[in-house]
């Protein structure tokens, strides 16, 4: 499962990258990551750093999630955040804005499994089935997360059990999302 979750994560960043150089002329820049290191940088202008993806390097996968919960993870999430570096980036979902999370580094592939394994305690806590966030949306109640059960990619408000099923799978996910320019409004 892992190679068409990648095949389609590196198509959706390959739609990014044209939209970006077709209606500003370069490749995706950031605020947010100006001054923080990375693979993905060509470029620092204006207090914005121009980036590119990166093939990923680390090859422990999300090996340290499922030992430290001891929890065996849906291929899809692996493959989501372990084919590419690179910078956020912001899609649609029919009207629903959202900024698809990446990896922009090892430092930060090392905090985002913090973050996880954070996220999948809250979870077990809560008696409520494991979920992996990929996206923000422009409400800080909700987030788009892979449920680690059925592979389906949810809408769900954390530490509350609402959840909406958005797509069957990360690959149909990527798919049909839409790269946008910009944050979220």
């Amino acid at each position: 499962m892992m190679q068409p979750t990648a095949s389609a994560l590196c198509a959706f960043t390959t739609r990014y990258i044209n939209l970006w150089q077709q209606q500003q002329g370069h490749y995706p820049a950031s605020s947010d990551l100006a001054g923080i290191p990375s693979p993905c940088i060509i470029n620092t202008v204006d207090d914005r750093v121009l980036w590119q993806p990166q093939p990923f390097s680390p090859s422990s996968g999300l090996d340290a999630v499922e030992r430290a919960l001891d929890i065996q993870l849906q291929p899809d999430i692996t493959a989501f955040y372990t084919t590419q570096f690179a910078g956020d980036m912001h899609a649609r979902l029919q009207q629903r804005r959202l900024t698809l999370l990446q990896v922009w580094s090892e430092e930060d592939f090392i905090r985002l499994q913090e973050n996880l394994i954070g996220h999948l305690i809250m979870k077990r806590r809560l008696k409520q089935s494991p979920t992996l966030f990929i996206a923000t949306t422009d409400s800080e109640q909700e987030m788009v997360a892979v449920c680690n059960l059925t592979g389906e990619v949810i809408l769900e408000e954390p530490g509350r059990n609402k959840r909406e099923i958005l797509s069957p799978s990360v690959r149909t996910f990527l798919d049909d999302i839409q790269p946008v320019i910009g944050p979220m409004e």
